[in-house]
C-alpha cells in the first residue's frame, strides 16, 4: 500500500513543479493529470487507480488525514486581529451566505431541476459551502488585496462547518414540518457550539503546554495532537470537527504563540505545516482528477448542466445579498468573492459517505463531481484575470 502513496505523491509532486513554471495553480493543473490518468488505460496504474478511486480511502483520506492538517495549517497563520476587526463580511459570509445558498440551491433543484425533496436539500447542502483547501490553495497563489484575501479565507474556514452541519441533518430529513424544522435547529446550535466548545478547550490548554517548553519539535508535536485530538474529539459527541480545529487553530496560533513560543519555533512550526499542506494538497487535487473519472453522465446531461447554473447563481446572489448588510465591502470585491465559491473534496468526500442504498446517490455524485470540476477548472483559472479586470 505504501508504494502507491509514493508513486502517487511522486507524480503530484512533478505536476505541481510544472505547474509553478507555467506560473499556474498547481490545484488546476493537478485535476487535469488525474483526469489524464484515469481516463487513458496506463497498465502500470491500473491497480494504483483502482485502489485509490475507492469510496472508503477516498473518505478515509480526504476527512481523516488531510482535513484536520490543512485546517490547522491554514489557522496557525490566520492573523485573529485581522479576523476580528473583519468579523462582519465572514459572520455574514459564513452564516448568512452559506445558508442562503443552501437554501436557493435545495429549492432550485426541486422546483426546477425536479429532483426529490430529499436529494435536493442534501445537494444544496454539500454545494452550500466553498472548500477551504481549495479556496485557500488558490487564493493563497494571487497577490489579493490584504483584506479582501482575509474575508475570503475566514469565510471558507467557517462555512464549510456550517455546510457539514446542514449535510447531517439533510440526510435525516425526509419531509419539511415546522417540528422537524426545530429538531434540525437545536441540533445545528449543539453541532457548532460543542465543535466551539471543544475547539477552544483544547486551544487553550495547548497554548498554556507550550508556555513550559522551549523545544521546537516538541512544541510541533504538540500542535499535531492538538489538531488531531481537537476533530477526533469533537467528532466522538457528535459535534463538528471542523469547526473544533479551525477553532482550536485560530487560539493555537495567536494566543499560543504569544505567550508560549520562540521566534525559532514559530519559523520551524509554520514551515513544518507549509510542507504538510503542500504534500497533502498536491495528492488531494490529483485524487480528485482520478475520482472523477469514474462517474458516469450517461444520460444525466440536462440535469448536471443545470446544476452548475442552480450552484453559480445561488452563490453569487448569497453574497451578493448577505452583504447588502456590510456597506464597507465594495461590488468588485462581492463579485470575486461570489465566484470564487469553489467546490473541492470536501463536497466529494461528502456525497460518497452517503449510503449506497440511498437511491439518488449516482445523480447526486454525477452533479457533485461536475460542479466541482467546473469550479476548480473554470473558476479555479478565471479568477486571477477577474481580479485583473476589476483593478482590485
Amino acid at each position: 500500500m505504501i508504494e502507491i502513496w509514493i508513486i502517487l505523491l511522486a507524480i503530484a509532486v512533478g505536476v505541481a513543479f510544472i505547474a509553478e513554471k507555467i506560473n499556474q495553480p498547481y490545484p488546476t493543473l493537478l485535476v487535469i493529470a488525474g483526469l489524464i490518468i484515469g481516463f487513458f488505460h496506463i497498465p502500470v496504474l491500473e491497480g494504483i487507480k483502482h485502489q485509490v478511486t475507492s469510496d472508503k480511502v477516498f473518505q478515509t483520506v480526504i476527512i481523516m488525514i488531510f482535513l484536520s492538517a490543512l485546517l490547522g495549517e491554514a489557522t496557525l497563520k490566520l492573523p485573529i486581529n485581522r479576523l476580528r476587526e473583519n468579523k462582519r463580511p465572514i459572520l455574514l459570509l459564513s452564516l448568512l451566505g452559506t445558508f442562503l445558498t443552501f437554501l436557493f440551491v435545495s429549492a432550485l433543484s426541486f422546483f426546477a431541476l425536479k429532483l426529490p425533496l430529499q436529494e435536493s436539500i442534501i445537494f444544496g447542502a454539500v454545494m452550500s459551502a466553498t472548500d477551504p483547501i481549495s479556496v485557500l490553495t488558490i487564493f493563497k497563489s494571487m497577490k489579493l488585496n490584504k483584506r479582501l484575501s482575509i474575508i475570503v479565507e475566514g469565510e471558507s474556514l467557517g462555512n464549510d462547518g456550517v455546510a457539514v452541519v446542514l449535510f447531517k441533518i439533510a440526510l435525516i430529513t425526509t419531509a419539511i414540518t415546522g417540528s422537524g424544522i426545530f429538531s434540525a435547529s437545536i441540533e445545528f446550535f449543539k453541532v457548532v457550539l460543542g465543535g466551539i466548545i471543544v475547539g477552544v478547550l483544547f486551544g487553550f490548554l495547548a497554548s498554556r503546554i507550550t508556555r513550559h517548553i522551549d523545544q521546537h519539535l516538541i512544541e510541533i508535536g504538540i500542535s499535531i495532537v492538538l489538531f488531531y485530538g481537537a476533530f477526533e474529539l469533537a467528532e466522538h459527541f457528535h459535534f463538528s470537527g471542523v469547526i473544533s480545529v479551525g477553532t482550536a487553530g485560530l487560539i493555537f496560533g495567536s494566543y499560543g504563540k504569544k505567550i508560549g513560543m520562540s521566534e525559532q519555533t514559530m519559523r520551524e512550526m509554520d514551515a513544518f505545516w507549509e510542507a504538510i499542506a503542500f504534500l497533502a494538497n498536491a495528492l488531494i487535487f490529483f485524487m480528485v482528477g482520478l475520482e472523477v473519472t469514474r462517474i458516469s453522465l450517461e444520460g444525466k446531461w440536462p440535469v448536471v448542466i443545470g446544476s452548475i447554473i442552480v450552484v453559480v447563481l445561488s452563490r453569487i446572489v448569497a453574497v451578493i445579498t448577505s452583504l447588502i448588510f456590510d456597506k464597507t465591502v465594495p461590488q468588485s470585491w462581492k463579485t470575486v468573492i461570489g465566484w470564487g465559491g469553489l467546490k473541492g473534496s470536501l463536497s466529494i468526500a461528502l456525497i460518497l459517505s452517503i449510503s449506497s442504498d440511498f437511491s439518488g446517490k449516482d445523480l447526486l455524485l454525477a452533479m457533485t463531481f461536475a460542479n466541482v470540476l467546473f469550479s476548480l477548472l473554470i473558476q479555479g483559472t478565471t479568477i486571477k484575470p477577474l481580479v485583473k479586470k476589476l483593478k482590485i
